[in-house]
């Protein structure tokens, strides 16, 4: 059965379109494992598998660590007999089986969910005690946005749409606000529900029910690529070459941080 809940739903519509980063991923992938591909892949904050899905596909060993069960749900669906493991657990405190990891991956700014310093170099920690001697971790953050606040007049980006299962969803960003320490990234959801009518007397047809709208509201801390790769030297972590990652015409750019084991 696929798992189509309305937290899988809005993970997919407000994340799993972003494409820009695969090709490094996959770059980063091919290049890791000591003697080729495959390499065994640490994918963190997997989600339903934007990913580790793209990985497993290219052969690599995909290993997918999500703080949600629900999401990890719907990527196990998915996956049928790729070879992904998931496991359900905090970044932060996370212990696995295996400490001999080639990668391990953390997109979309997970990082910076993670909350401050402290927090951060728990994180570092366990990463680096799951990753062989030589191996990379490698850590997609945000260090610029636009601010903007649709309640003040300002025109955010389109909102995203899907139907799915007689209802449709809609998932629009509605402020950007920048603090000192962090980012709100604030977004309105909709669920527009089908109604069948036939049995009122009416023809046969569907009609949108006005829904109650949900607010959505992340933090990203504040993070710049200097910063990160201090805390991961005090982490044992040894800092290598940053990547970039463009702008596309729904997301912003971003800067890839790489450490070594």
């Amino acid at each position: 059965m696929v798992v189509s809940t309305p937290e899988v739903v809005w993970h997919d519509l407000e994340c799993g379109s972003y494409r820009a980063d695969q090709p490094l991923w996959r770059e980063l992938a091919d290049r890791a494992a000591v003697d080729g591909p495959p390499a065994r892949v640490l994918d963190v904050g997997a989600g339903t598998g934007r990913v580790a899905l793209d990985l497993a596909l290219a052969g690599h060993r995909v290993t997918a660590l999500d703080v949600d069960a629900g999401l990890l749900e719907a990527l196990r669906d998915r996956a049928a007999d790729m070879n992904i493991d998931t496991v359900c657990a905090d970044a932060r405190t996370f212990e696995l089986d295996h400490d001999d990891f080639d990668l391990c991956l953390v997109p979309m700014q997970t990082v910076q969910l993670l909350g401050g310093p402290g927090e951060r170099a728990a994180f570092l920690k366990r990463a680096g005690a799951h990753l062989r001697p030589g191996g990379l971790l490698a850590l997609a953050i945000v260090t610029a946005v636009e601010p903007f606040d649709c309640a003040d007049g300002d025109v955010g980006p389109a909102p995203e749409r899907v139907h799915l299962d007689g209802a449709l969803y809609v998932s629009r960003p509605t402020r950007v606000c920048v603090l000192a320490e962090s980012i709100l990234i604030e977004r309105e959801r909709l669920i527009y529900r089908d109604r069948d009518r036939a049995g009122a007397g009416h023809s046969q047809g569907r009609d949108p029910i006005e829904p109650q709208a949900e607010r959505d509201v992340i933090e990203l801390q504040r993070l710049d690529a200097a910063r990160l790769e201090q805390e991961a030297f005090s982490a044992g972590l040894h800092p290598e070459s940053t990547r970039t990652l463009s702008a596309t015409g729904d997301h912003v750019g971003g800067t890839v941080v790489m450490l070594r084991a």
